[in-house]
């Protein structure tokens, strides 16, 4: 690309921006994050090569700080996990970024948003398409480009896909499922999105973009079997499933909440197909063209395989408000706080302790009590939260902001001490904190379980739980100590996954 601009890029941290940011400053770009958190990037392999600022979109002074300088800003951010009035919320953030963006002087926006190409609009996509309404209503130029399903590993629309194809070798589906779709690879995602901070001043609109295949979810499903090497999939397609129910069943057989399935299932109602291939005037497609869907999902899977998936879609999810408090605040401001507090000595160097506390979650579960970690999975999901099936993004290692099933992380110091914030259905806000100390040729292990309860409803929950954190909590640490020890536990992590939870290489 040749020329060095200054690029600001929000929502670093999500599964688009997390991937978008090591492309820019491999093009030699200088970049600047705005992060709603201080740390939030921390442990990501290119942190140290940008710049980061605390800067909420939803804040004008701060975002308008943020671009003082700015060539051209990426707008990665929109409020799909925000509740009802995500609409609302999009709105609000994306008229702020554009008007700052326009005081500041950028030279350029860019958007990613979502394809719609005919029939009734979700509102999931109705959104997108006017968040990036507002981008070019405003004073700055703005590129918008306008994806449908995006294959990719840890991609939310990947892993409905791949879970929805690997267990469940017959289904009964909705109509959508012979809505035609036009798929795009993350990587031509990412390659056009870089390509759009070097194209000429003043370029300006909205451009679809897709890969080379278009075909139904059906056939999607299909060919995701063959590629992955499994027996031929049975689809019986009927009218009488509703999104609503679509979405409960994708949140039951997939890792996908319901609450972030049923946007992408009304989305699926909707025809995605490129209108036209405009782009490629603006952003010439590859010698060997663009990728087809079958080699998109042979090098998702590949970076399954080799535990090499550098976002989640689970990535998007802040740990906490920048509003919240945290259990570290030297002053408690925030009223009644419940602690668990445990502790056990491990015949064993804190290298092996801190080796399986940051192997918590996944497959190697929580070291107690199986069948009660998998009930309160089972009711979080019920209710509507995450549960248990988010796993993780790595299997050994962990840094600031990775899922880790219904937990999320909110610190880590290697080899010291791990705080996971809740992310699961509770009336209050709650942590597990485990930290390691060497002493005397051994090591100790604290762990701390801290709630604080929000109204009475969180005041009575506690009380509820509290007579089994006993079995619960009482047992985390000694078999934690256990297990670094080497000689076992009285009694195993929870179950490794089914055949169907792992990867295709693993059958």
């Amino acid at each position: 690309m040749g020329e060095r601009l200054k690029v600001l890029v929000t929502g670093a941290s999500g599964y688009i921006g997390g991937r978008l940011v090591p492309e820019l400053l491999d093009a030699g770009h200088a970049v600047r994050c705005a992060v709603r958190r201080p740390g939030s990037l921390r442990g990501l392999p290119w942190a140290d090569r940008v710049e980061t600022v605390v800067a909420d979109v939803t804040d004008g002074a701060a975002i308008r700080a943020a671009l003082e300088g700015i060539d051209v800003a990426y707008y990665l951010v929109h409020g799909l996990t925000s509740g009802r009035d995500f609409a609302a919320s999009d709105r609000e953030a994306a008229r702020t970024f554009a008007d700052a963006a326009g005081r500041a002087g950028a030279g350029r926006v860019v958007y990613l948003g979502g394809l719609a190409s005919g029939g009734k609009v979700s509102p999931h996509l109705r959104s997108r398409n006017e968040v990036g309404e507002i981008l070019l209503a405003g004073e700055a130029p703005a590129i918008v480009l306008r994806a449908a399903v995006i294959i990719g590993s840890g991609s939310a629309s990947f892993e409905m896909l791949r879970y929805l194809t690997e267990r469940l070798p017959a289904m009964v589906t909705p109509h959508w499922v012979d809505t035609r779709i036009q798929p795009i690879a993350i990587r031509d995602v990412l390659r056009y999105l870089a390509a759009c901070a070097v194209l000429p001043a003043g370029t300006s609109g909205t451009f679809d973009i897709g890969g080379p295949d278009v075909l139904t979810y059906r056939e999607m499903m299909r060919r995701y079997a063959a590629v992955a090497g499994l027996n031929h999939r049975i689809v019986f397609g009927v009218p009488i499933l509703t999104p609503k129910l679509s979405s409960l069943w994708v949140g039951l057989v997939t890792p996908i909440p319901s609450s972030i399935a049923r946007p992408l299932v009304e989305s699926l109602r909707t025809e995605v197909v490129c209108r036209d291939h405009r782009i490629a005037g603006l952003v010439p497609d590859p010698p060997g063209g663009l990728i087809g869907f079958d080699q998109a999902v042979e090098l998702a899977l590949r970076k399954i395989r080799e535990a090499d998936v550098a976002t989640r879609w689970t990535s998007a999810s802040t740990p906490g408000r920048p509003s919240d408090p945290l259990p570290s605040d030297p002053d408690w401001a925030g009223g009644s706080l419940f602690i668990d507090e445990r502790t056990a000595t491990a015949d064993a160097p804190a290298s092996a302790v801190w080796r399986v506390i940051e192997g918590l979650g996944g497959e190697n579960g929580w070291y107690s009590l199986p069948v009660a970690w998998r009930l309160r999975g089972w009711i979080d999901r019920v209710t509507g939260g995450v549960g248990l099936r988010r796993g993780r993004r790595d299997p050994e290692h962990l840094r600031v902001g990775d899922a880790v099933d219904f937990w999320r992380v909110e610190e880590v110091e290697p080899g010291r001490l791990l705080r996971l914030r809740a992310e699961m259905r509770l009336p209050g806000l709650a942590w597990l904190e485990l930290s390691v100390t060497p002493e005397d040729g051994r090591t100790v292990l604290h762990q701390r379980a801290i709630f604080h309860p929000q109204g009475l409803p969180g005041h009575l929950y506690w009380r509820a739980i509290s007579p089994f954190h006993a079995l619960i909590f009482g047992r985390m640490p000694r078999n934690i100590a256990a297990a670094a020890r080497g000689d076992g536990s009285d009694e195993p992590p929870a179950p490794r996954p089914s055949p169907g939870d792992r990867a295709p290489a693993a059958r």
